[in-house]
């Protein structure tokens, strides 16, 4: 089985050796740790000769062993042609036939990949390839996982960034820093031992923040943060779009569910159930102004509420269960929900009896808030429970 080491002579882990460089001395680390570079691309191909011509470099001056995996969403650009032409024996690219998406193909690569230490990073060259041994050597001082930053000392980012996009990349580090302290989390370019992946259940990213989702999933707390210069592309167009920033936000929603799952999940709930008052109120004033008869009314609010919140609660609390039969889980959602009614009303008459001097709606409140807590209890264990593959 490989290793992840960095082997020098006499077994220290890091060592200088000498190498003649057109009749000078250059000092060179020698890293014989084997890496998978994953790349994901899509209409790439003015970057891909350059980029594997960077790492070809890289590969001679610290005598890597590696392999180079160009995980393409179908560009039909030249990119397979251009990986061909390369000359580079070491280099393959891989026409993903499945849903498009960074991503997707990230975790593509690595299921492809043979090698123990993985290196994650763009192909518009804003990533600079000759930081991988930095990278590999954070993993082999006892970190989990290592980004290249832009945000510790050293760190940069292009003269060209507009106020715009550096404020578009804080905010988006502002939003993730409860699921870690780590200044860069949304840097595509890491690397990390493949024998982390076995800490997470399931990878279900949305978007392009595949880094941020190996850190939560993976439960990586050692992360080491190397400085890097990040360049603008040199050819091509941005696949930063509005679309991507969208899914960004539903990508930290799954994220907060998953490391906070209970909290998260109840406070949901809770938001649910607060928007089924208001379908309630909407619907009894509509049908009091259709004509119809008070009691018809309240029933309708009630009906349609009950609905509605089972839906939503579905969609958005519970949307890991959503591949189950729908009626089953509602016929469990309306015994909840009655349950959750009685529990309310026996809590509320209870507190009413024991402290008579209580206002009523002091007791109306602790018996919203026990049945609230039961019904959603029976939803989370019972109705929308959470199946072994789902996350």
């Amino acid at each position: 089985m490989l290793s992840s080491s960095f082997m020098i002579e006499h077994k220290n882990p890091v060592a200088a050796s000498t190498v003649e460089n057109n009749g000078g001395v250059l000092a060179a680390i020698r890293v014989l740790t084997p890496l998978s570079i994953i790349v994901p691309t899509y209409q790439e191909v003015q970057n891909i000769p350059i980029l594997l011509r960077r790492i070809d470099q890289l590969r001679r001056d610290y005598a890597l062993t590696l392999e180079v995996l160009i995980m393409d969403d179908q560009s039909d650009d030249g990119s397979v042609q251009a990986v061909e032409h390369s000359g580079f024996e070491w280099a393959r690219i891989i026409v993903r036939d499945g849903p498009r998406g960074l991503s997707p193909a990230v975790l593509d690569g690595i299921r492809l990949s043979r090698y123990p230490v993985i290196v994650v990073m763009d192909c518009d060259l804003s990533h600079p390839p000759e930081k991988i041994p930095d990278l590999v050597l954070a993993l082999e001082t006892g970190q989990q996982f290592a980004i290249g930053s832009r945000y510790v000392p050293g760190g940069s980012t292009d003269d060209r960034w507009g106020f715009f996009r550096w404020l578009n990349s804080r905010v988006a580090v502002l939003l993730a820093r409860p699921l870690t302290n780590t200044k860069d989390p949304m840097s595509g370019f890491f690397a990390f031992r493949r024998s982390e992946l076995a800490k997470a259940r399931s990878f279900n990213p949305v978007g392009y923040k595949i880094g941020l989702e190996l850190i939560v999933k993976c439960d990586l707390e050692n992360v080491a943060e190397i400085p890097i210069h990040f360049a603008n592309r040199l050819h091509g167009e941005s696949k930063l779009t509005l679309k991507q920033q969208l899914l960004y936000l539903q990508h930290l929603r799954r994220l907060y569910l998953h490391r906070f799952i209970y909290f998260s999940a109840a406070a949901q709930f809770a938001v649910v159930g607060a928007s089924g008052v208001l379908v309630n109120l909407a619907v009894l004033t509509a049908a009091l102004w259709f004509g119809l008869p008070p009691a018809l009314a309240v029933a309708a609010g009630i009906a349609v509420s009950v609905v509605s919140n089972f839906l939503m609660n579905r969609r958005f609390t519970f949307s890991y269960a959503r591949s189950e039969n729908a009626w089953r889980q509602f016929a469990g959602f309306l015994g909840a929900s009655a349950a959750g009614m009685a529990v309310n009303y026996a809590t509320t008459m209870f507190i009413a009896a024991r402290f008579v001097t209580l206002p009523l709606q002091v007791a109306a409140l602790c018996g919203i808030a026990s049945g609230m807590l039961l019904n959603y209890t029976i939803n989370q264990f019972i109705v929308f429970r959470r199946r072994m593959g789902h996350d």
